[in-house]
């Protein structure tokens, strides 16, 4: 008889760091091959920094899901990166597979938090950069979080 396959619990001090990130992005994962029987399966965490923005990646084949656990988010896509959409705390998201798309933190204070699944796993292929100047609004938002910083410190 074959082993039965038994609930696997992720303790928050054990999560998965060795996951693909893009840019200053912070992918931590909780069901994932890496450390669990999931197969098709990859479930984590994503935090981007006040003012952060992701480099230009898509997720290949991947299906992507996120919900904004925290902060306020827009994701740039479309021709050279013209069209977006903002999220904020208690939204959800699909991104479909190989859409090329730019991850912003919109606050100049707050952390942004994602909760995010893909199948069949987290696939990260990251594109040639663009200039801050090409996500219309950014400059501002990277500015705004750069002044607050300074004064923090």
């Amino acid at each position: 008889m074959a082993e039965q396959v038994k609930p696997i619990v992720t303790r928050k001090d054990h999560l998965d760091t060795q996951t693909a990130q893009s840019g200053g992005a912070v992918r931590v994962s909780g069901v994932s091959r890496q450390h669990t029987p999931a197969t098709r399966l990859w479930y984590g965490k994503v935090s981007n920094e006040p003012g952060f923005r992701s480099l230009p990646h898509h997720h290949g084949e991947a299906e992507t899901g996120g919900y904004v656990l925290h902060g306020r988010g827009r994701i740039y896509y479309g021709d050279n990166y013209g069209e977006w959409i903002d999220m904020a705390e208690g939204d959800f998201v699909f991104v479909p597979p190989f859409m090329p798309h730019v991850e912003v933190n919109l606050s100049a204070e707050d952390d942004l938090v994602w909760l995010t699944t893909r199948t069949p796993e987290n696939i990260v292929i990251n594109l040639p950069d663009v200039a801050d100047e090409a996500l219309a609004g950014f400059a501002e938002i990277a500015a705004a979080a750069a002044a607050h910083a300074k004064a923090k410190a």
